[in-house]
């Protein structure tokens, strides 16, 4: 495949659409990032790297995250990971409280904050220094070694995470928070 004319053709076909993506302004540092940014990088399985736009700025991968943490949950529990989160789609909001309520603290996908608040709980359950080993997984995988956590963007999130300490709660009242491990400067509030 020519990679390099798919990313020719990507990027004429992007700079005709009207652009209509907002920046996430609830978060105080993203609220801060260039929306006219784009970038887009692919390596081949034979190591050949195709770039389009700012591919070489770094960013804060935000919910793509969630896939990594997934992965690397999986790998620890297997299928056993499903019996704390659903598979299906939510139909609600990516931060609402009502269908976690009604299904008793079982999110309804990894992907919506609730189900990422049970992967992660997973992670801390079974990692000893589970910032450290997700940006080694994070590495291995990727095959970036400069990846790293932004400690603003982290900060800034955390100043206004007050849905996400609702949610976490709400399923540790349902039982499906099961880590005991003391607070860290990286855990939620709640």
């Amino acid at each position: 495949m020519n990679y390099k004319k798919l990313f020719g053709e990507i990027s004429a076909e992007l700079s005709a659409l009207n652009n209509k993506g907002k920046v996430a302004s609830y978060i105080p540092e993203l609220r801060k990032v260039d929306p006219n940014k784009f970038g887009a990088h692919l390596t081949t399985l034979g190591q050949k790297n195709y770039g389009l736009g700012d591919y070489k700025e770094k960013f804060a991968i935000q919910s793509i995250s969630k896939v990594l943490s997934l992965a690397l949950a999986f790998e620890l529990e297997a299928d056993k990971l499903w019996d704390r989160v659903g598979v299906e789609p939510s139909g609600t909001p990516f931060n609402s409280l009502i269908q976690l309520e009604l299904e008793k603290g079982i999110p309804r996908n990894p992907f919506i904050n609730a189900g990422a608040l049970v992967v992660c709980d997973i992670l801390v359950s079974h990692l000893k220094d589970p910032r450290r080993q997700f940006l080694e997984f994070i590495t291995h995988f990727s095959g970036i070694t400069n990846i790293d956590y932004c400690d603003r963007v982290f900060e800034s999130e955390r100043n206004k995470n007050h849905r996400n300490a609702a949610l976490i709660n709400l399923i540790k009242d349902h039982g499906n928070i099961t880590s005991v491990r003391g607070k860290s400067k990286y855990s939620l509030k709640t």
